[in-house]
């Protein structure tokens, strides 16, 4: 079954729009970014983020269509993210998907954001092997999945309060380097040493593929706190090498040993943490040692975008799965256990 799929993407501040052939072919994938409007705010303000992507979003589908040289007539799905996101931004990309839908009578396709993320690495690897354990980390979520097949989920574990992405844009915030913040404590962390300070891990209960990065968040800001009552100067690339290192440091052992346990031969990394060159670097060290492969989109593909998107809506059409034109935005979309 062949599939020419524009696929919609909006659940923050990314006004996405991609045109994908077959699962695997990204014939176009045009981003607008809204980063330098929320800088200033040291965060996404949602009410802003709305606003922006129905400025933009005609304006996106049309440049998408442009680059891969197509017209409506030649797409033969629609596909969007309807959660979890903000509910605002949700709605403006689903409005158009299904508008495009019913006025071209075309099949819908309603996509899970974190599923979403997944899939973006069979973009660049059609040919994974299933079945997998795939680590999802952003600013949103960290949850642990194997996937067994196309469309069904083991679901392992997730973070019990902040993800690990948002941890990243709290001490990163903390530190004064802005927004967004994960890159920011990452390229500062390369001047820093990774055990200057000692901070805690949240390893959990014996066997418990959950996390939790409250705990890590806290320990650092009390330790900001302590440095400036006493007077103490502040070494930032050390905090940022500590932290990462904490943070990198659950995120391996946990994905490592429940890929074991599960006697699966590859590692997906998914979500835009996964940018994240060091905790690819570990990730890839401590997998290679027990046999096991690492995974991982290229960097234009972990944070959001449409491509993504369109690559889970093709397995999905395969599967006859479609949305109806009732379809709304849910911000707070679960990611299940068999989609």
């Amino acid at each position: 079954m062949e599939t020419v799929i524009m696929a919609i993407e909006t659940s923050c501040d990314e006004t996405a729009v991609a045109i994908i052939k077959d699962g695997k072919e990204i014939l176009a994938n045009v981003v607008a970014s809204q980063i330098d409007v929320h800088k200033k705010f040291g965060g996404v303000v949602p009410e802003i983020a709305s606003r922006k992507h129905l400025e933009l979003i005609n304006v996106v589908v049309a440049e998408a269509l442009e680059k891969a040289n197509l017209s409506f007539a030649d797409i033969t799905h629609y596909a969007v993210t309807y959660g979890p996101g903000l509910v605002g931004a949700l709605l403006v990309g689903v409005s158009c998907a299904k508008a495009l839908a019913f006025g071209d009578n075309k099949p819908l396709i309603g996509v899970n954001h974190i599923e979403g993320h997944i899939y973006a690495n069979f973009l660049t690897n059609p040919n994974i092997e299933l079945p997998v354990v795939c680590l999802i980390v952003s600013g949103g979520h960290t949850t642990l999945v194997k996937i067994e097949n196309h469309g069904e989920y083991d679901f392992l574990g997730q973070t019990r309060d902040d993800a690990a992405g948002e941890a990243f844009d709290k001490i990163a915030r903390a530190l004064g380097y802005g927004y967004p913040g994960g890159p920011q404590i990452e390229q500062h962390a390369k001047g820093g040493n990774p055990e200057a300070i000692e901070l805690p891990r949240a390893w959990l209960e014996e066997g418990s593929y959950d996390f939790s990065f409250s705990g890590l968040k806290s320990a650092v800001l009390n330790y900001l706190n302590r440095c400036e009552m006493k007077g103490i100067e502040i070494n930032k690339p050390d905090i940022a090498a500590s932290f990462q290192e904490a943070v990198t440091d659950v995120l391996v052992q946990k994905t490592v040993s429940a890929a074991e346990k599960h006697k699966v031969e590859t590692i997906l990394l998914a979500g835009g943490v996964s940018a994240n060159k060091y905790l690819r670097n570990r990730m890839i060290e401590s997998a290679s040692e027990k046999g096991l492969k690492v995974i991982y989109p290229p960097i234009e593909l972990c944070t959001d975008n449409g491509a993504m998107i369109g690559a889970a809506a093709h397995y999905k059409a395969l599967r006859h799965d479609f949305a109806p034109l009732t379809l709304n935005a849910n911000p707070n979309l679960k990611f299940a256990k068999t989609n």
